[in-house]
């Protein structure tokens, strides 16, 4: 579980900067990033639960200021991650937003198991 909880905080990392350029640039093209890279690099496995708990928490918390201070107009900014094609910041957020709900869910049910 902490791997998978430090996977969304690096995609929190990840995500920060892709949102922050396209509302800045108006436009947003950069690379995907090695998640499974990121993960062991970032030494989750070996961090106790509650660090990885409040790094993500922070993170999250810093992210939802930015999102709360996009400009609608920025919303329709073309992103492209990765060389596909591109798709508007809205549907990278919303994207975002699904990749954590998916991962939360499965952190979750491993934490307490339905009985």
């Amino acid at each position: 579980m902490t791997q998978e909880l430090g996977h969304l905080v690096d995609s929190a990392i990840n995500n920060r900067v892709r949102f922050i350029k396209a509302a800045l640039e108006g436009e947003f093209d950069g690379p995907t990033y090695d998640g499974p890279g990121w993960v062991k690099l970032g030494a989750y496995a070996t961090m106790p639960w509650h660090a990885v708990i409040d790094l993500w928490r922070g993170l999250n918390q810093s992210l939802a200021s930015v999102l709360d201070g996009l400009p609608e107009e920025r919303l329709a900014a073309p992103c492209r991650v990765g060389g596909r094609d591109a798709v508007s910041l809205e549907f990278l957020i919303d994207d975002y937003l699904r990749h954590l709900e998916h991962h939360l869910r499965h952190i979750f049910s491993v934490a307490h198991p339905a009985r």
